[in-house]
């Protein structure tokens, strides 16, 4: 092995780094981006109906990968770095050796990891969005959007609330694994892009079955234990705080579901499938913000609530609001993680243990947080107050950067191609976008036969194979180039 001039053999495991914490948080992170690559591309792929199937799942594949290319450019300086203003750090790229082999700015672990971790979480983001998009928006606009939403949305969040110079992370938010930074970013800029680009088709608005609920279990099922690397990956250690948060994550999530399993049979008569996973994704969500700092009991009864309230928004007052109405939110994004999201912030807000924050944090200048029953219970009423304060102070600031930021790009995409597919593109799906087709084989192997790509792909279109001496010819692979 060569090494570099400056790196010495012996340090390749400095004193400054735990080697557990360095590897539960690389874990943490490969865990997190398990949720995506399959997780989401699974789940969206199997979610929609079938003409969508590989357009969806590509969306979110895409965004996995140009995410990071964006990252590692500039983008985690912006939302980690340099102190710019309050709320963004210097942009600059994060691949010098001199920068990747230091301590992270929190952590006993080098920056390498630090910027893994946070790409993970930046990521998952921006597939979080695409759930409100899918089947009718143009994958080129996708891609434009991708990278500006990042650049100017993300790293402002990020910046403000977890970056230690951040003004929302001097005041005390509490946001252990992102409920702001993620979720509620996701759900109000997913919703207000899908504002942008328009609603399906009619016909798909009207009847949008999914291609394959099995498959979808397996990815909601990935999604569901890629999360203990979510909040598991929180306080930056191999810590007690952080088995605790993977367990409140469990527990909250299990509750979620069996009560929006429960509602939907009281009301509908059936248990469904679909539902039950609804549930499961706000129970993440709600007790993402929360995962560490609160006591088991509290993560049961924010999953009664994650698992009551966007059921009802999302079953009664949708169809009551006109605004949610008239926005088509393919994946309801805006139930399942802009309501989840702020539910779990102001619930952090009002069970936080003020000795679990301690555990959590351990920065001796960190604003002491109690939630309001705390503060109650302990004649700390002012603090448990002003924490709540905050609270809805970051779901404000979260919301106004999100509607301005993602109908600003939506706007300039717009200027310079169109957002929405044409009318003949909607009808057809996955094989006018992409030319190929998630299901592509049909009865004993043929294509479906009015593919308008189909004679690309044809083994009748292509030139008869010559067996050389000795082969009988019936066994080549033809590779069409």
């Amino acid at each position: 092995m060569v090494l570099p001039v400056n790196l010495l053999p012996d340090d390749a495991n400095p004193e400054w780094m735990n080697k557990a914490d360095n590897a539960w948080q690389l874990t943490s992170a490969t865990l997190v981006g398990l949720q995506s690559v399959p997780g989401l591309v699974i789940l969206y792929g199997s979610i929609v109906k079938k003409k969508w199937a590989l357009n969806s799942a590509f969306m979110a594949f895409y965004a996995f990968g140009a995410v990071l290319f964006c990252w590692v450019g500039w983008a985690y300086h912006m939302s980690f770095g340099k102190h710019l203003l309050p709320f963004l750090g210097q942009p600059n790229t994060s691949l010098a050796q001199k920068f990747l082999l230091k301590p992270a700015f929190l952590g006993k672990f080098p920056n390498a990891t630090m910027v893994y971790f946070q790409f993970a979480f930046a990521a998952i983001t921006l597939i979080l969005i695409a759930g409100a998009l899918l089947g009718r928006m143009n994958f080129r606009a996708w891609m434009l959007f991708v990278p500006l939403w990042l650049t100017t949305s993300y790293t402002v969040c990020a910046y403000s609330i977890w970056s230690p110079k951040g003004w929302l992370y001097m005041l005390g938010l509490i946001d252990y694994a992102g409920g702001y930074v993620i979720h509620l970013s996701s759900g109000v800029a997913g919703f207000t892009a899908a504002y942008w680009v328009g609603a399906r088709q009619k016909k798909d608005r009207e009847r949008f079955p999914p291609n394959n609920i099995l498959l979808m279990l397996a990815g909601a099922g990935l999604l569901w234990m890629g999360w203990t690397g979510f909040n598991g990956g929180g306080p930056y250690a191999a810590s007690m705080d952080a088995s605790l948060a993977v367990l409140n994550t469990h527990l909250c999530t299990s509750t979620s579901l069996l009560t929006w399993l429960m509602l939907d049979i009281l009301y509908f008569g059936k248990p469904s499938v679909i539902g039950a996973t609804q549930g499961m994704i706000t129970g993440l969500v709600c007790i993402t913000p929360a995962a560490g700092v609160v006591q088991g009991w509290a993560a049961i009864i924010m999953g009664i609530m994650s698992g009551t309230i966007p059921w009802y928004t999302m079953m009664h007052l949708h169809k009551q609001i006109r605004l949610l109405k008239q926005v088509d939110d393919t994946m309801a994004v805006f139930h399942t993680h802009a309501i989840a999201g702020s539910l779990g912030g102001i619930l952090a807000g009002f069970f936080a243990d003020p000795e679990l924050s301690r555990i959590f944090v351990s920065v001796d200048d960190w604003p002491r947080n109690i939630g309001v029953a705390y503060g109650l219970a302990t004649g700390r009423t002012t603090a448990g107050f002003r924490q709540m304060g905050i609270q809805l102070l970051g779901i404000g600031f979260v919301i106004l950067v999100n509607v301005f930021t993602t109908s600003t790009i939506c706007l300039l995409i717009r200027f310079l191609i169109p957002l929405r597919l044409e009318d003949d593109d909607l009808r057809v799906g996955d094989d006018a976008i992409h030319g190929e087709e998630a299901y592509a084989l049909w009865g004993n192997g043929e294509r479906l036969e009015n593919s308008r790509h189909n004679s690309v792909y044809n083994m009748e279109d292509l030139p008869p194979v010559v067996p050389k001496d000795g082969d009988a010819g019936g066994d080549q692979v033809v590779q069409n180039s």
